[in-house]
């Protein structure tokens, strides 16, 4: 299931993993398995951008923060994303809608987000499923529990 597998973590994702104190939670189990290249993590500006701002807001050390997004720039692939492309589908909060292109763009398999603006989309977009964490985990490994909850 795993093999050539694309990937979008939206930033809500990676902000639970960063401040998880929780080595088993689900957030924290998904990044060990992007690491252990599992699969492909697609990354673009806008959501680095927001990865930053996030952690910062959050009282992480600003050197923290520049080792991670290093970490993510080295190791993640990145889409390009023209703003021409990040056009209004998530009306509710349209600085969704890059991470949303960078999806398509990079042609994800999966979009992981506990972003509810991303619930008019029922669950999948243009081919891309959207779940939350603990569902994309449960597929991930391979479980038959992949109900989108």
């Amino acid at each position: 299931m795993t093999e050539n597998l694309k990937v979008v973590l939206d930033t809500n994702v990676f902000v639970s993993a960063f401040l998880s104190h929780n080595p088993t939670s689900p957030t924290q189990e998904i990044i060990r398995r992007w690491q252990a290249e599992e699969f492909a993590l697609l990354v673009c500006d806008a959501l680095l951008e927001e990865i930053a701002e996030k952690l910062i807001e959050r009282g992480i050390e600003q050197e923290q923060v520049v080792e991670f997004l290093a970490l993510l720039e080295r190791l993640a692939e990145w889409v390009e994303v023209p703003v021409e492309m990040a056009t209004s589908v998530i009306t509710a909060d349209p600085d969704d809608d890059p991470i949303l292109a960078c999806a398509l763009l990079g042609e994800a398999d999966y979009l992981v987000t506990y972003n509810p603006h991303f619930d008019v989309l029922a669950g999948e977009y243009q081919g891309i499923k959207i779940t939350k964490a603990l569902p994309f985990l449960w597929a991930l490994r391979g479980d038959s529990l992949t109900a989108n909850d």
